[in-house]
């Protein structure tokens, strides 16, 4: 099956590309999935992410990693069950303690995106629960996979 023509654009546009199969029991009484479940659509892609910069590793053997400071979500229409959203993820802006992350769920069965999501990621040091600044290295590996940000 080849791709349409939106969905081609809409990875052009994403570095981490995740695809999501939505399940019966993510629906709610409305008939459609519940809001909680993007949350944990974009914590995937967001980890998706990070295991593209190769940081996974590195963060979940240290005492300094990321933490969601907030998130955002925005619900333009509907998804029903059965379908599978295309999530794409991407740094939008880099600052001394972490960074911006965008989010976008491309639903298969509507050839659109559905909801957009945003989130604000902050390093700390898990020993002092302080947060610190975005190492270098964590920096680089993210000019690596984005270089327009640089």
């Amino acid at each position: 099956m080849s791709e349409t023509q939106a969905l081609t654009e809409f990875k052009q546009l994403f570095p981490v590309i995740l695809p999501i199969t939505v399940a019966w029991g993510e629906m709610d009484a409305f008939q459609h999935v519940n809001n909680v479940s993007y949350i944990r659509y974009f914590e995937s892609a967001r980890i998706a992410y990070l295991e593209a910069l190769g940081q996974e590793a590195k963060i979940t053997n240290n005492t300094v990693g990321p933490i969601l400071a907030d998130i955002y979500t925005r619900y333009r229409r509907p998804v029903v069950y059965p379908d599978t959203l295309i999530v794409g993820t991407r740094i939008t802006e880099l600052e001394e303690f972490g960074f911006t992350m965008e989010y976008q769920a491309f639903s298969q069965q509507q050839q659109t995106v559905t909801t957009l999501g945003k989130s604000r990621i902050v390093m700390i040091d898990y020993g002092s629960n302080q947060k610190v600044a975005l190492k270098d290295c964590v920096l680089d590996d993210i000019l690596k996979l984005q270089p327009e940000l640089a």
